[in-house]
Protein backbone atom coordinates (compact mmCIF):
# COMPACT_ATOMS: atom_id res chain seq x y z
CA UNK A 1 0.00 0.00 0.00
CA UNK A 2 1.45 2.97 -0.96
CA UNK A 3 1.83 5.81 1.56
CA UNK A 4 0.26 8.97 1.67
CA UNK A 5 2.07 11.39 0.48
CA UNK A 6 3.33 14.25 3.69
CA UNK A 7 4.93 17.53 3.85
CA UNK A 8 7.23 18.47 5.68
CA UNK A 9 8.89 22.49 6.28
CA UNK A 10 12.22 21.01 6.96
CA UNK A 11 12.91 18.35 4.22
CA UNK A 12 11.89 20.62 1.49
CA UNK A 13 14.35 23.33 2.45
CA UNK A 14 16.81 20.61 2.72
CA UNK A 15 16.22 18.61 -0.40
CA UNK A 16 14.43 20.52 -2.52
CA UNK A 17 17.39 21.07 -5.31
CA UNK A 18 17.48 20.15 -9.36
CA UNK A 19 16.77 16.89 -10.89
CA UNK A 20 15.62 15.04 -13.93
CA UNK A 21 12.25 13.87 -14.27
CA UNK A 22 13.45 10.52 -15.22
CA UNK A 23 11.25 9.91 -18.70
CA UNK A 24 14.00 7.56 -19.48
CA UNK A 25 17.05 6.52 -18.50
CA UNK A 26 19.51 7.21 -19.44
CA UNK A 27 17.96 10.65 -19.98
CA UNK A 28 18.08 12.22 -23.44
CA UNK A 29 21.07 14.35 -22.51
CA UNK A 30 23.00 11.62 -23.28
CA UNK A 31 21.97 10.56 -26.51
CA UNK A 32 25.15 11.38 -29.36
CA UNK A 33 25.11 12.56 -33.06
CA UNK A 34 25.82 9.99 -35.94
CA UNK A 35 22.70 8.20 -36.10
CA UNK A 36 20.73 7.71 -39.12
CA UNK A 37 17.23 5.52 -41.02
CA UNK A 38 18.91 2.26 -40.27
CA UNK A 39 19.45 2.72 -37.01
CA UNK A 40 15.96 3.35 -36.14
CA UNK A 41 15.07 0.54 -38.57
CA UNK A 42 17.39 -2.10 -37.36
CA UNK A 43 16.04 -1.34 -34.01
CA UNK A 44 12.47 -1.35 -34.76
CA UNK A 45 13.32 -4.48 -36.66
CA UNK A 46 15.05 -6.02 -33.47
CA UNK A 47 11.67 -5.39 -31.14
CA UNK A 48 10.35 -7.98 -29.12
CA UNK A 49 6.83 -8.64 -29.15
CA UNK A 50 4.13 -7.96 -30.97
CA UNK A 51 2.52 -4.92 -29.69
CA UNK A 52 3.51 -1.18 -30.13
CA UNK A 53 3.25 2.37 -28.81
CA UNK A 54 3.03 5.18 -31.09
CA UNK A 55 3.92 8.94 -30.38
CA UNK A 56 3.38 11.82 -33.35
CA UNK A 57 4.29 15.30 -32.76
CA UNK A 58 2.74 18.15 -34.05
CA UNK A 59 5.34 21.00 -33.58
CA UNK A 60 2.80 24.05 -34.33
CA UNK A 61 1.01 26.79 -32.30
CA UNK A 62 -0.85 29.68 -33.22
CA UNK A 63 0.66 31.81 -30.39
CA UNK A 64 3.51 31.96 -28.57
CA UNK A 65 3.03 31.33 -24.59
CA UNK A 66 6.05 32.75 -22.67
CA UNK A 67 6.63 30.11 -20.68
CA UNK A 68 7.12 27.28 -22.72
CA UNK A 69 10.03 25.15 -23.10
CA UNK A 70 8.98 22.65 -25.64
CA UNK A 71 9.95 22.06 -29.53
CA UNK A 72 7.32 23.96 -31.29
CA UNK A 73 6.62 26.12 -34.34
CA UNK A 74 4.91 29.76 -34.25
CA UNK A 75 2.78 30.85 -37.33
CA UNK A 76 -0.52 31.40 -38.32
CA UNK A 77 -0.43 29.98 -41.67
CA UNK A 78 -2.33 27.01 -41.50
CA UNK A 79 -0.92 25.27 -44.83
CA UNK A 80 1.94 24.69 -43.12
CA UNK A 81 0.70 21.99 -41.18
CA UNK A 82 -1.08 20.92 -45.01
CA UNK A 83 2.97 20.44 -45.93
CA UNK A 84 3.93 18.75 -42.44
CA UNK A 85 1.57 16.31 -42.91
CA UNK A 86 2.86 14.96 -46.61
CA UNK A 87 6.17 14.46 -44.80
CA UNK A 88 4.75 12.91 -41.94
CA UNK A 89 3.09 9.88 -44.51
CA UNK A 90 6.30 9.93 -45.73
CA UNK A 91 7.70 9.01 -42.76
CA UNK A 92 5.49 6.79 -41.97
CA UNK A 93 5.33 4.81 -45.68
CA UNK A 94 8.75 4.33 -44.95
CA UNK A 95 8.12 3.07 -41.22
CA UNK A 96 5.19 0.88 -42.07
CA UNK A 97 7.20 -2.32 -43.81
CA UNK A 98 8.76 -2.64 -40.67
CA UNK A 99 5.98 -2.32 -38.06
CA UNK A 100 2.44 -3.31 -39.92
CA UNK A 101 2.67 -6.73 -37.79
CA UNK A 102 3.14 -4.55 -34.34
CA UNK A 103 -0.35 -3.96 -33.34
CA UNK A 104 -0.30 -0.18 -31.51
CA UNK A 105 -1.52 -0.22 -28.17
CA UNK A 106 -1.09 3.20 -27.82
CA UNK A 107 -1.55 6.28 -29.66
CA UNK A 108 -0.44 9.54 -28.51
CA UNK A 109 -0.52 13.09 -30.32
CA UNK A 110 1.81 15.59 -28.86
CA UNK A 111 3.25 18.87 -29.23
CA UNK A 112 3.30 22.08 -30.14
CA UNK A 113 -0.68 21.18 -30.29
CA UNK A 114 -2.48 18.79 -31.90
CA UNK A 115 -4.98 20.56 -32.00
CA UNK A 116 -3.53 23.65 -34.34
CA UNK A 117 -4.76 20.94 -36.80
CA UNK A 118 -7.86 22.04 -38.27
CA UNK A 119 -10.91 19.33 -39.02
CA UNK A 120 -10.11 18.65 -42.50
CA UNK A 121 -6.26 18.19 -40.76
CA UNK A 122 -6.92 16.01 -38.39
CA UNK A 123 -9.00 13.34 -40.19
CA UNK A 124 -6.10 13.30 -42.50
CA UNK A 125 -3.56 12.48 -40.75
CA UNK A 126 -6.06 10.10 -39.09
CA UNK A 127 -6.18 8.63 -42.22
CA UNK A 128 -2.63 8.11 -42.55
CA UNK A 129 -2.02 6.56 -39.31
CA UNK A 130 -4.91 3.86 -40.00
CA UNK A 131 -3.18 3.31 -43.43
CA UNK A 132 0.32 2.71 -42.59
CA UNK A 133 -0.32 1.35 -38.71
CA UNK A 134 -2.40 -1.76 -37.39
CA UNK A 135 -4.19 0.17 -34.43
CA UNK A 136 -5.49 -1.91 -31.86
CA UNK A 137 -9.48 -1.96 -31.51
CA UNK A 138 -8.65 -1.37 -27.99
CA UNK A 139 -6.20 1.07 -28.07
CA UNK A 140 -5.68 3.86 -25.58
CA UNK A 141 -5.40 6.85 -27.94
CA UNK A 142 -4.86 10.30 -26.49
CA UNK A 143 -4.50 14.04 -27.44
CA UNK A 144 -3.09 17.17 -26.16
CA UNK A 145 -5.71 19.95 -26.90
CA UNK A 146 -4.91 23.73 -26.55
CA UNK A 147 -8.78 24.97 -25.42
CA UNK A 148 -7.85 28.42 -26.62
CA UNK A 149 -10.27 28.84 -29.71
CA UNK A 150 -11.19 25.67 -30.02
CA UNK A 151 -15.39 25.31 -30.72
CA UNK A 152 -17.04 22.90 -28.40
CA UNK A 153 -18.10 21.04 -31.41
CA UNK A 154 -14.72 19.41 -32.29
CA UNK A 155 -14.60 17.94 -28.35
CA UNK A 156 -17.44 15.50 -30.23
CA UNK A 157 -15.04 15.14 -33.44
CA UNK A 158 -11.84 13.88 -31.54
CA UNK A 159 -14.44 11.00 -29.88
CA UNK A 160 -15.30 10.09 -33.31
CA UNK A 161 -12.37 9.83 -34.65
CA UNK A 162 -11.29 7.83 -31.92
CA UNK A 163 -9.75 9.31 -29.32
CA UNK A 164 -10.43 8.08 -25.86
CA UNK A 165 -8.31 9.90 -23.81
CA UNK A 166 -7.53 13.81 -23.66
CA UNK A 167 -5.70 16.02 -22.10
CA UNK A 168 -6.61 19.50 -21.92
CA UNK A 169 -3.49 22.14 -20.90
CA UNK A 170 -4.82 24.98 -19.18
CA UNK A 171 -2.19 26.16 -16.48
CA UNK A 172 -4.19 28.79 -14.50
CA UNK A 173 -7.46 29.98 -14.88
CA UNK A 174 -6.51 33.72 -13.74
CA UNK A 175 -7.08 35.97 -16.33
CA UNK A 176 -4.03 38.10 -15.48
CA UNK A 177 -1.89 35.59 -15.22
CA UNK A 178 -2.84 34.41 -18.23
CA UNK A 179 -2.13 37.85 -20.30
CA UNK A 180 1.23 37.97 -18.35
CA UNK A 181 2.20 34.54 -20.36
CA UNK A 182 0.71 35.67 -23.73
CA UNK A 183 -1.86 33.41 -23.63
CA UNK A 184 -5.36 35.38 -23.20
CA UNK A 185 -8.27 32.57 -22.81
CA UNK A 186 -11.88 32.39 -21.47
CA UNK A 187 -12.19 30.59 -18.50
CA UNK A 188 -15.77 29.84 -18.81
CA UNK A 189 -14.94 28.25 -22.58
CA UNK A 190 -12.16 26.17 -20.96
CA UNK A 191 -14.60 25.11 -18.35
CA UNK A 192 -16.95 23.83 -21.21
CA UNK A 193 -14.85 21.69 -22.83
CA UNK A 194 -13.35 19.90 -20.19
CA UNK A 195 -17.31 19.47 -19.01
CA UNK A 196 -17.69 18.38 -22.69
CA UNK A 197 -15.01 15.78 -22.74
CA UNK A 198 -16.50 14.01 -19.74
CA UNK A 199 -19.89 14.36 -21.28
CA UNK A 200 -19.58 12.44 -24.67
CA UNK A 201 -17.18 9.13 -23.14
CA UNK A 202 -13.63 9.81 -22.91
CA UNK A 203 -12.28 7.39 -20.97
CA UNK A 204 -9.80 9.36 -19.32
CA UNK A 205 -9.95 13.57 -18.88
CA UNK A 206 -6.67 15.43 -17.88
CA UNK A 207 -5.79 18.88 -17.05
CA UNK A 208 -2.18 20.48 -16.39
CA UNK A 209 -1.78 23.51 -14.35
CA UNK A 210 0.96 25.84 -13.68
CA UNK A 211 2.32 26.83 -10.36
CA UNK A 212 5.07 29.56 -10.04
CA UNK A 213 3.99 32.30 -13.44
CA UNK A 214 3.84 35.87 -13.78
CA UNK A 215 1.38 37.28 -11.52
CA UNK A 216 0.26 34.44 -9.78
CA UNK A 217 -0.06 34.62 -5.88
CA UNK A 218 -0.85 31.79 -3.79
CA UNK A 219 -4.59 33.14 -2.98
CA UNK A 220 -5.10 33.55 -7.01
CA UNK A 221 -3.71 29.87 -7.70
CA UNK A 222 -5.64 28.37 -4.42
CA UNK A 223 -8.58 29.84 -6.32
CA UNK A 224 -7.46 28.45 -9.67
CA UNK A 225 -7.03 25.15 -7.86
CA UNK A 226 -10.82 25.06 -6.09
CA UNK A 227 -12.06 25.76 -9.94
CA UNK A 228 -10.14 22.62 -11.06
CA UNK A 229 -11.46 20.35 -8.34
CA UNK A 230 -15.43 21.91 -9.12
CA UNK A 231 -14.96 20.88 -12.66
CA UNK A 232 -12.77 17.15 -11.47
CA UNK A 233 -11.09 15.84 -14.17
CA UNK A 234 -9.83 12.33 -13.48
CA UNK A 235 -6.53 13.37 -13.62
CA UNK A 236 -4.70 16.29 -12.96
CA UNK A 237 -0.92 17.45 -13.63
CA UNK A 238 0.54 20.61 -11.62
CA UNK A 239 3.83 21.61 -12.66
CA UNK A 240 6.56 23.68 -11.42
CA UNK A 241 7.48 26.63 -14.15
CA UNK A 242 11.03 26.65 -14.64
CA UNK A 243 12.06 29.93 -15.50
CA UNK A 244 15.23 29.44 -17.52
CA UNK A 245 15.38 32.55 -19.75
CA UNK A 246 19.22 32.24 -20.87
CA UNK A 247 18.23 28.71 -22.37
CA UNK A 248 14.43 29.30 -23.77
CA UNK A 249 14.17 32.73 -25.75
CA UNK A 250 10.27 32.85 -24.96
CA UNK A 251 11.19 33.24 -21.42
CA UNK A 252 13.02 36.77 -21.46
CA UNK A 253 9.60 38.35 -22.70
CA UNK A 254 8.93 37.73 -18.40
CA UNK A 255 9.51 40.41 -15.77
CA UNK A 256 11.56 38.46 -12.79
CA UNK A 257 9.66 41.04 -10.80
CA UNK A 258 6.43 39.76 -11.92
CA UNK A 259 7.41 36.01 -10.67
CA UNK A 260 6.76 34.65 -7.17
CA UNK A 261 8.74 34.59 -5.00
CA UNK A 262 10.48 30.99 -4.38
CA UNK A 263 8.44 30.50 -0.47
CA UNK A 264 5.29 31.72 -2.81
CA UNK A 265 5.85 28.92 -5.03
CA UNK A 266 6.40 26.39 -2.37
CA UNK A 267 3.67 27.20 -0.80
CA UNK A 268 1.36 27.24 -3.74
CA UNK A 269 2.28 23.49 -4.42
CA UNK A 270 2.03 22.83 -0.44
CA UNK A 271 -1.33 23.62 -0.51
CA UNK A 272 -2.37 22.47 -3.90
CA UNK A 273 -1.33 18.99 -2.17
CA UNK A 274 -3.72 19.00 0.32
CA UNK A 275 -6.87 20.43 -1.28
CA UNK A 276 -5.90 17.75 -3.98
CA UNK A 277 -5.79 15.39 -1.61
CA UNK A 278 -8.69 16.36 0.63
CA UNK A 279 -10.86 16.04 -2.73
CA UNK A 280 -9.96 12.54 -2.92
CA UNK A 281 -7.05 12.05 -5.29
CA UNK A 282 -4.19 9.86 -5.84
CA UNK A 283 -0.60 11.52 -5.28
CA UNK A 284 0.76 9.49 -8.40
CA UNK A 285 4.29 10.94 -8.09
CA UNK A 286 6.35 14.27 -8.30
CA UNK A 287 2.98 16.62 -9.83
CA UNK A 288 0.49 13.83 -11.21
CA UNK A 289 -2.64 13.29 -9.56
CA UNK A 290 -5.49 11.13 -10.57
CA UNK A 291 -9.01 9.77 -9.53
CA UNK A 292 -9.29 6.19 -7.46
CA UNK A 293 -10.66 4.94 -10.03
CA UNK A 294 -8.62 6.38 -13.10
CA UNK A 295 -6.54 3.60 -14.43
CA UNK A 296 -3.06 5.18 -13.69
CA UNK A 297 -4.37 4.97 -9.92
CA UNK A 298 -5.48 1.38 -10.23
CA UNK A 299 -2.27 0.55 -12.19
CA UNK A 300 -0.04 2.13 -9.27
CA UNK A 301 -1.45 0.10 -6.55
CA UNK A 302 -2.11 -2.95 -8.38
CA UNK A 303 1.98 -2.50 -9.29
CA UNK A 304 2.09 -2.22 -12.97
CA UNK A 305 2.40 1.78 -13.63
CA UNK A 306 4.95 2.63 -15.92
CA UNK A 307 6.68 5.58 -17.13
CA UNK A 308 8.25 6.88 -20.31
CA UNK A 309 8.73 9.57 -22.15
CA UNK A 310 5.24 10.68 -21.86
CA UNK A 311 5.73 10.24 -18.79
CA UNK A 312 3.24 8.24 -16.10
CA UNK A 313 1.30 5.55 -18.66
CA UNK A 314 0.21 2.09 -18.76
CA UNK A 315 1.52 1.12 -21.58
CA UNK A 316 4.36 -1.60 -19.48
CA UNK A 317 7.68 -2.18 -21.49
CA UNK A 318 5.80 -1.69 -25.35
CA UNK A 319 8.46 -0.24 -27.91
CA UNK A 320 7.60 3.67 -28.36
CA UNK A 321 7.95 4.80 -31.56
CA UNK A 322 8.09 8.78 -31.95
CA UNK A 323 7.20 9.52 -35.63
CA UNK A 324 8.01 13.82 -36.82
CA UNK A 325 10.07 16.41 -35.78
CA UNK A 326 12.09 16.18 -32.69
CA UNK A 327 10.25 12.69 -31.84
CA UNK A 328 12.14 10.65 -29.48
CA UNK A 329 11.78 6.52 -29.89
CA UNK A 330 12.65 3.70 -27.08
CA UNK A 331 12.86 0.91 -29.35
CA UNK A 332 14.54 -2.35 -27.18
CA UNK A 333 18.74 -1.77 -26.72
CA UNK A 334 18.15 2.19 -28.17
CA UNK A 335 17.03 5.70 -27.63
CA UNK A 336 16.45 7.38 -30.92
CA UNK A 337 15.32 10.94 -31.99
CA UNK A 338 14.63 12.48 -34.83
CA UNK A 339 15.94 15.57 -36.12
CA UNK A 340 14.98 18.56 -34.27
CA UNK A 341 14.72 21.71 -36.78
CA UNK A 342 11.66 21.25 -39.49
CA UNK A 343 14.21 22.30 -42.36
CA UNK A 344 16.60 19.35 -41.30
CA UNK A 345 13.65 16.83 -40.38
CA UNK A 346 12.45 17.82 -44.22
CA UNK A 347 15.66 17.49 -45.64
CA UNK A 348 15.96 13.79 -44.95
CA UNK A 349 12.60 12.51 -46.11
CA UNK A 350 13.05 14.71 -49.65
CA UNK A 351 16.36 11.94 -49.93
CA UNK A 352 13.48 8.92 -49.40
CA UNK A 353 15.33 8.16 -45.81
CA UNK A 354 14.29 9.07 -42.09
CA UNK A 355 15.23 11.77 -40.04
CA UNK A 356 16.98 9.79 -37.02
CA UNK A 357 20.34 11.85 -36.19
CA UNK A 358 21.01 11.13 -32.22
CA UNK A 359 21.04 7.84 -30.42
CA UNK A 360 21.80 5.69 -27.25
CA UNK A 361 22.37 2.08 -27.10
CA UNK A 362 21.66 0.80 -23.73
CA UNK A 363 23.92 -1.51 -22.12
CA UNK A 364 22.79 -4.30 -19.48
CA UNK A 365 23.87 -1.68 -16.84
CA UNK A 366 21.50 1.05 -18.06
CA UNK A 367 19.02 -1.74 -18.16
CA UNK A 368 19.49 -2.56 -14.42
CA UNK A 369 19.63 1.01 -13.50
CA UNK A 370 16.40 2.03 -15.33
CA UNK A 371 14.07 -0.81 -13.87
CA UNK A 372 15.59 0.44 -10.40
CA UNK A 373 14.38 3.88 -11.38
CA UNK A 374 10.98 3.07 -13.06
CA UNK A 375 10.52 0.89 -9.82
CA UNK A 376 10.77 3.23 -7.11
CA UNK A 377 9.39 6.57 -9.29
CA UNK A 378 6.15 4.63 -10.30
CA UNK A 379 5.54 2.40 -7.32
CA UNK A 380 8.12 3.87 -4.03
CA UNK A 381 9.31 0.00 -3.20
CA UNK A 382 11.79 -2.02 -5.02
CA UNK A 383 12.08 -5.95 -3.56
CA UNK A 384 15.55 -6.81 -3.65
CA UNK A 385 15.40 -10.36 -3.49
CA UNK A 386 13.39 -10.43 -6.86
CA UNK A 387 15.21 -7.83 -8.35
CA UNK A 388 18.67 -10.22 -8.04
CA UNK A 389 17.10 -12.84 -8.67
CA UNK A 390 15.35 -11.62 -12.57
CA UNK A 391 18.39 -9.42 -13.47
CA UNK A 392 20.97 -12.13 -12.04
CA UNK A 393 22.66 -10.22 -9.72
CA UNK A 394 23.23 -9.18 -5.81
CA UNK A 395 21.28 -6.61 -5.67
CA UNK A 396 23.04 -4.92 -2.21
CA UNK A 397 26.30 -5.81 -3.49
CA UNK A 398 25.64 -4.77 -6.73
CA UNK A 399 24.47 -0.93 -5.70
CA UNK A 400 26.71 -1.26 -2.37
CA UNK A 401 27.82 2.10 -3.16
CA UNK A 402 24.12 3.55 -4.10
CA UNK A 403 23.02 2.08 -0.80
CA UNK A 404 25.15 3.78 0.99
CA UNK A 405 24.05 7.18 -0.12
CA UNK A 406 21.03 6.41 0.80
CA UNK A 407 21.54 6.98 4.55
CA UNK A 408 20.95 10.41 4.82
CA UNK A 409 17.82 9.31 3.46
CA UNK A 410 17.22 6.82 6.07
CA UNK A 411 18.34 8.97 8.73
CA UNK A 412 15.30 11.76 7.79
CA UNK A 413 12.73 8.80 7.41
CA UNK A 414 12.35 9.25 3.88
CA UNK A 415 12.89 6.02 2.93
CA UNK A 416 13.87 2.34 4.93
CA UNK A 417 16.31 -0.04 3.86
CA UNK A 418 15.02 -4.07 5.41
CA UNK A 419 16.96 -7.16 4.32
CA UNK A 420 14.75 -7.14 1.53
CA UNK A 421 12.92 -4.28 0.78
CA UNK A 422 13.73 -0.52 -0.40
CA UNK A 423 10.52 1.44 0.70
CA UNK A 424 9.90 5.20 0.25
CA UNK A 425 7.78 6.50 3.31
CA UNK A 426 5.56 9.08 3.30
CA UNK A 427 8.34 11.80 3.88
CA UNK A 428 9.95 11.09 0.94
CA UNK A 429 7.68 10.83 -1.53
CA UNK A 430 7.81 14.16 -2.77
CA UNK A 431 11.64 13.41 -3.27
CA UNK A 432 11.64 10.62 -5.04
CA UNK A 433 13.73 12.69 -8.39
CA UNK A 434 16.13 12.56 -5.88
CA UNK A 435 16.41 9.42 -4.44
CA UNK A 436 16.53 7.68 -7.88
CA UNK A 437 19.47 10.44 -8.89
CA UNK A 438 21.15 7.72 -6.01
CA UNK A 439 21.38 5.23 -9.16
CA UNK A 440 21.78 7.50 -12.11
CA UNK A 441 25.64 6.88 -12.72
CA UNK A 442 25.91 9.10 -15.43
CA UNK A 443 24.55 12.38 -13.03
CA UNK A 444 27.46 13.59 -11.52
CA UNK A 445 29.04 15.06 -15.00
CA UNK A 446 25.67 15.96 -16.28
CA UNK A 447 25.18 18.07 -13.20
CA UNK A 448 28.29 20.60 -14.55
CA UNK A 449 26.73 20.96 -17.73
CA UNK A 450 22.78 20.96 -17.34
CA UNK A 451 20.46 23.03 -15.44
CA UNK A 452 17.33 20.98 -14.78
CA UNK A 453 13.78 22.00 -13.00
CA UNK A 454 13.59 22.18 -8.89
CA UNK A 455 12.07 18.67 -7.96
CA UNK A 456 9.20 20.44 -6.22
Amino acid sequence: MIAQVQWHNELINKYNVSGPRYTSYPTALQLTDGADGNTLINALNQCQGDELSLYIHIPFCHQLCYYCGCNKIVTRHQHKADLYLDYLGQEMALLSEHSRHLKVKQLHLGGGTPTFLDSAQMHRLMALINEHFNIASDSERSIEVDPRALPLERIDELKALGFNRISFGVQDFNDEVQNAVNRPQCAQDVEQLVRRAQAVGFTSVNVDMIYGLPKQSTASFARSIARLIDIGPDRVSVFNYAHLPERFAAQRKIKDADLPSAQAKLTMFKETLSAMLAAGYQFIGMDHFAKPDDELAVAQRQGHLHRNFQGYTLGGDLPLLGLGVSAISQLGNHIIQNHKELKLYYQALEHHTLSACKALTLNDEDHIRAAVIKQLICHFELDMDTFSNHYHIDFKAHFANELAQLQGFINDDMLSVSEQHIRVTAKGILFIRIICMCFDQYLQQKLNQQRFSRVI
